[in-house]
């Protein structure tokens, strides 16, 4: 997830059918993780969450197709230079974070060890919809906004400060820390709020690793980060 960048010397173009492909490949992941756990289709909280996300997927889709195509590419498109440590740490990263809601469905859709009420699920799904709409104001004013750690060459890549980045150098991984809980939550689970903060924590060490990498290698950062002092959390880190 990558903080920096404006602008690129030729736009990049969607790989239409990789992008068809992974949007089903994660519909479908999304339900079996919901509805497998959960040993029923008859998980009135799962059709909700299951809803809820794709719904706001595409809507968010379409709105960064209109004001940022080229972070649609950037997300489904394979580049080169991806860093060796964020190899190491996505292959933690991932299955904790995909581990949260096979974990919830266990707890919330088939054994019930959380009581979670009402208004703790409707905060979850306050929490997880805050932090789509963080995300998506980063992606939007970003385009080179990815799921790996490189220095973009290939992209023009430099420092941009605009929306969120003026504010903190990382928002993405903020927007991630309302995100993750709110899964959890959102799913009426306590125990799943476990792999959330595990999740949260290797991000806040992906954050750091990514920021020492940029102010090493992208031309400007040091200085942005001079201007923007804090990483995510303003007066404090």
């Amino acid at each position: 997830m990558t903080t920096d960048g404006v602008s690129s010397p030729r736009p990049e173009h969607v790989d239409r059918r990789r992008l068809v492909v992974s949007t089903a490949c994660s519909v479908l992941v999304l339900a079996l993780c919901l509805f497998l756990p959960a040993g029923t289709w008859a998980w009135p909280n799962g059709w909700l969450f299951f809803a809820v996300t794709v719904a706001a997927g595409s809507v968010i889709s379409v709105y960064l197709q209109r004001v940022n195509p080229e972070v649609i590419a950037a997300r489904v498109n394979h580049h080169e230079g991806t860093k060796p440590w964020n190899r190491r740490l996505v292959s933690l990263l991932f299955p904790t974070l995909i581990s949260i809601i096979p974990i919830a469905a266990l707890d919330g859709g088939r054994y019930h060890w959380s009581h979670v009420p009402w208004w703790g699920c409707a905060t979850g799904y306050a929490l997880f919809l805050a932090g789509i709409a963080g995300l998506t104001w980063a992606e939007s004013v970003n385009k080179f906004f990815e799921p790996t750690v490189r220095i973009q060459a290939d992209r023009g890549h430099r420092v941009v400060d605009a929306g969120p980045y003026a504010l903190v150098r990382h928002p993405g991984y903020v927007a991630v820390g309302a995100l993750v809980p709110g899964m959890a939550l959102s799913l009426g689970s306590y125990w799943a709020l476990v792999p959330a903060a595990a999740s949260y924590l290797l991000l806040i060490v992906r954050t750091a690793r990514e920021d020492r990498t940029l102010q090493e290698e992208l031309p400007g950062y040091r200085e942005y980060a001079r201007r923007v002092r804090y990483r995510l959390v303003p007066g404090v880190w």
